[in-house]
């Protein structure tokens, strides 16, 4: 009923949608003198405001359409090399005339959280590893889009789905799994270890991760272990109304996530659409402009299916299943020590209050076999957990040592050989 009522209310606000839309375009239109009074700025920045925090936002673009190898511009094209009901494996493939050196750089995948926003949330985090590898991510589906006769997805399907792409970019292929995937890549890092599988990942590189939410527990840890699952699936597991593709599907849906998002820093994005206000009426354009592709990306939300998100809550959150031994895949025990041949990478924030500190740091305790030599921990001073994989940080100091860590890695592995 709850996930109707979204439905409805969105459809009742849509005359004031139009209305804002309407008055926006004649109040800034060139053709209009008096949009260029303090009265008509007010209004056009009024109307903005209204249609921008009335509107549903869809899945942004990557906007990613070239970038940059020593100096000279590469073209990008974005293809769908793997696709599963649930997510596509993209390929950001950089076109090969235009490169200007010929031997062949990294495969890497990066693995996209599934946990509210699109994988386009990581677009700072692609484009810095753009010039210097081959890069493929986990492009996740709205589970509203889906439709029921797909059937279930849950945590292990999760990483059923790491383990096929893998197996489909082949051997020496190395990861990143940002944020939410750092507990099914390892898991499925240590079910291909046990298996000898050719196609193991060469390295996992995993950024603030609730590998141990025991650790420096959070907020949201805490607000995830106070109340049994029950509660959670009373509460925020809704069925997708009819006429989406996902008619009838158990979700966690993206607009309650979204609320939870913003209910932890409700006065700061309350003044942050009060600065947008204020920026349209000054003449501005550069802080709305960065106003808009913040909140273009932030708002921008997608479902998650119900078995996948109670499943999280429970195992991770809850039981803390992996780091105490009892985490399963397909009826088998999940065993970090099997991870034997797998470089690993832990990356933190300093200020993150999402995945506190020492929680990502737990897989190297987990991962008791790999080599001192193919370790690394790092914790980034002065960023919070978006700092971890975007922004200035992110690229001039925490990405050279992902890519130096790659590269050493690399030259190991040929070594061995």
């Amino acid at each position: 009923m709850l996930y109707h009522l979204y439905e409805m209310t969105h459809a009742a606000v849509t005359p004031l949608r139009v209305l804002a839309r309407t008055t926006h375009a004649a109040w800034s239109s060139e053709f209009n003198p008096l949009g260029q009074t303090p009265g008509g700025k007010a209004i056009v920045a009024a109307c903005e405001v209204i249609e921008r925090t009335t509107r549903r936002y869809s899945k942004p673009e990557w906007g990613l359409d070239e970038t940059k190898i020593y100096g000279q511009p590469v073209p990008i094209t974005i293809e769908v090399v793997a696709s599963k009901p649930f997510c596509n494996l993209l390929h950001f493939k950089r076109e090969p005339a235009a490169l200007p050196r010929k031997h062949p750089d990294p495969k890497v995948m990066v693995v996209a959280p599934l946990s509210g926003h699109y994988a386009t949330l990581l677009r700072g985090t692609v484009a810095a590893m753009l010039p210097e590898h081959d890069v493929y991510v986990t492009d996740w589906i709205d589970a509203r889009m889906v439709p029921l006769s797909e059937g279930k997805f849950d945590l292990e399907d999760y990483t059923a789905y790491l383990i096929e792409f893998l197996q489909f970019l082949g051997p020496g292929t190395h990861t990143i799994g940002v944020c939410q995937p750092g507990v099914p890549l390892l898991m499925a890092a240590s079910v291909m270890g046990e298996a000898d599988d050719p196609c193991l990942p060469a390295s996992v590189i995993i950024m603030g991760s609730p590998i141990d939410t025991r650790r420096s527990p959070t907020v949201p840890n805490k607000l995830a272990s106070q109340r049994p699952i029950e509660w959670f699936e009373r509460n925020v597991v809704l069925q997708v109304p009819w006429p989406n593709p996902g008619f009838m599907r158990s979700v966690y849906p993206g607009f309650l996530q979204l609320t939870g998002f913003m209910s932890m820093n409700l006065d700061r994005h309350m003044d942050a659409h009060h600065q947008l206000y204020k920026s349209l009426v000054a003449g501005d354009g550069d802080s709305a402009q960065s106003h808009r592709a913040f909140y273009d990306e932030y708002l921008a939300v997608l479902d998650l299916t119900a078995e996948f998100y109670l499943q999280t809550v429970r195992q991770v959150f809850q039981e803390h299943a992996l780091p105490k031994g009892r985490m399963m895949f397909r009826g088998q025990k999940v065993r970090p020590a099997a991870i034997r041949k797998t470089a690993l990478m832990t990356i933190e924030g300093e200020k993150d209050d999402i995945a506190g500190i020492g929680q990502t740091q737990a897989a190297h305790d987990l991962c008791v076999n790999i080599p001192p030599e193919m370790r690394q921990d790092y914790i980034q001073p002065g960023v919070g957990h978006y700092g971890v994989f975007n922004g200035t940080r992110w690229r001039t100091e925490i990405q050279p040592r992902i890519r130096d860590f790659i590269r050493s890695n690399m030259i190991k592995a040929n070594a061995a050989e």
